[in-house]
């Protein structure tokens, strides 16, 4: 017999008190127990702790005896996982609360040689889900000091569209194969969305404008925000291995930037008209904004860079333009989005013909603030050139003008790019204004970003020698700069390619047509026939061949024996 086992019921007497282990049904006339009515219920006493609190387990409501007897059998080989004495008091009480919440749920007893291994790893007992610890998780990088509020946002929308899935796992069953089926729901997500951009409906297309392709590159950095959170999880002992670095995924590649060609142009062209057709048939008469139609159209690379000639095209057109030189310092400069809102003038030194590049306004959400460069590198003194000077100072001069203009309305910042009233340039307006100027200029869409990979690929089409492009982009590895921001304008690439055929000196003229309109005809190569080798080696070289086929074969020249030929 168990000990401490006894039985108990839920009958009750006239007062409608529960009897429990007084119930006369329990026991039969011969005073052993009535195996058809009440339950078994039973208690243990463990090792106590330090200061002498009682650990002890009741449990009830079991059939039989043996069911009884079996429980505490369990539950002993539980209770005995943790050290002897104080050492595993505390493991012990974990492992009691376990135990009770399984009676209690109904629920199976947890595993014992899982339990043995997570108290061996130093892991908690308690099953954390992915949901629960990546709240947690969270909450403390929004507190931490040494993150950027863009990565921190970055995290929660990694988590948002993707990672929620790993919600309701438990982190000791986070295995690769689970992380690995999330990441085989984004693709089928991305077919389905290509689906729906392909598709001749307009209505369909529409559906889906705004979403965006979770390209190679985004799935890496899926990963890598899951791979740091596991990481932490490791050194908490909730998980054994970061499975978010065994998962395979597709190489994260930079994309290529491609120059608007005149055949890209064209085919890009056509494009757009027909789905501007289609919108404007599918609206039944109404006027449909032939911007947005522009602007999704598309593009042969996600990274586009205009030639010279429409860069020129483009700077025509904003050259009256309130934010003209910001276009200008970007187009000729590389600098990006945010460092170009974030120039201040005690940056500026218009004399010595640079400018420090320390600052950048960071687009957070719809807000935006001020922050450090993008990177360590990206902290850094550029030279501008005369043209970019003059334009500068002219700059100066207006603004002084619109300063003097708004009185005391004029809001100092000390920016050198501002809005009318002096105030900060929200980063995303400027992304607007910059699509809707190169709209009106008639040109091929580009991102404003994109500017910064023109800039890189004129300084190398002018001759300027890759190390000093990267200065100018302020990369800190030269794989950087030329991974990504370099493309071949076709006025380069032509150059190239002459210089390289003049190169080969030629006797014979291969670009005239011939008189069949066949290939250039070339003198043949005349082989000796040495004058020994017989009737046999005429007879080859001449097509005469008692059992071969017609026509004559080539003759292997480093083959001695003309018998061997046949």
């Amino acid at each position: 017999m168990t000990a401490g086992a006894f039985k108990r019921c839920k009958c009750r007497d006239n007062a409608s008190r529960e009897l429990g282990a007084k119930c006369p049904k329990l026991r039969r006339k011969d005073g052993s127990w009535n195996p058809n009515h009440g339950s078994w219920y039973g208690k243990k006493e463990y090792t106590p702790g330090a200061d002498g609190a009682r650990v002890r387990l009741a449990v009830g409501g079991f059939r039989t005896e043996a069911d009884l007897s079996d429980f505490f059998e369990s539950a002993d080989r539980l209770m005995d996982v943790p050290d002897a004495g104080p050492d595993g008091h505390e493991a012990r009480l974990e492992i009691l609360g376990l135990i009770r919440q399984a009676r209690k749920t109904g629920a199976d007893l947890p595993d014992c040689d899982e339990l043995r291994r997570k108290y061996r790893a130093g892991q908690t007992f308690h099953a954390v889900t992915f949901g629960e610890f990546w709240a947690r998780w969270i909450a403390r990088r929004r507190k931490s000091a040494d993150i950027r509020k863009t990565t921190i946002r970055a995290y929660e929308s990694h988590h948002r569209v993707h990672l929620h899935v790993l919600d309701p796992v438990r982190m000791d069953r986070l295995r690769v194969s689970v992380v690995q089926e999330m990441f085989d729901g984004v693709d089928a997500k991305n077919e389905a969305l290509l689906q729906a951009r392909a598709s001749e409906d307009p209505a369909v297309r529409a559906s889906v404008k705004g979403q965006r392709i979770t390209g190679p590159a985004t799935k890496q950095r899926i990963r890598a925000t899951l791979r740091s959170a596991l990481s932490d999880a490791q050194r908490e002992n909730l998980v054994t291995d970061n499975v978010a670095k065994l998962v395979k995924l597709e190489a994260g590649k930079r994309p290529k930037g491609l120059v608007w060609t005149k055949a890209r142009v064209e085919a890009w062209s056509a494009q757009f008209q027909q789905r501007l057709e289609a919108v404007r048939a599918a609206g039944g008469g109404k006027t449909s904004s032939a911007f947005n139609v522009w602007e999704s159209t598309p593009r042969p690379s996600p990274v586009m860079v205009w030639t010279p000639a429409q860069l020129g095209v483009f700077l025509d057109q904003a050259t009256g333009h309130h934010l003209y030189p910001l276009f200008h310092l970007v187009a000729f400069r590389g600098l990006r989005r945010g460092e170009s809102c974030g120039v201040r003038w005690v940056d500026l030194d218009l004399d010595e013909g640079t400018l420090a590049v320390s600052k950048q306004l960071v687009q957070v959400g719809w807000e935006f603030e001020e922050g450090e460069p993008k990177t360590g590198s990206s902290d850094a003194t550029i030279a501008l050139d005369k043209a970019s000077v003059a334009v500068l100072r002219a700059h100066r001069a207006r603004q002084n003008e619109e300063r003097l203009a708004w009185g005391q309305a004029w809001q100092d910042t000390g920016r050198v790019f501002t809005r009318e009233d002096g105030t900060e340039l929200h980063p995303a307006s400027i992304s607007e204004m910059f699509a809707r100027l190169a709209y009106a200029a008639g040109l091929p869409p580009i991102r404003l970003h994109d500017l910064r990979h023109g800039a890189a690929t004129m300084g190398l089409s002018a001759g300027v020698e890759m190390a000093a492009v990267k200065a100018m982009l302020r990369h800190s590895s030269i794989t950087i700069t030329t991974d990504t921001y370099t493309a071949i304008m076709p006025e380069v690439a032509h150059e190239a390619a002459e210089a390289i055929a003049a190169l080969v000196p030629r006797k014979v003229a291969v670009g005239e047509a011939s008189e069949t309109a066949g290939p250039p005809s070339v003198p043949p190569v005349v082989v000796p026939i040495p004058t020994d080798s017989g009737a046999a080696m005429k007879d080859q070289v001449s097509g005469r061949s008692e059992g071969g086929p017609p026509g004559i074969r080539t003759l292997n020249l480093r083959i001695k024996s003309p018998q061997l030929c046949h």
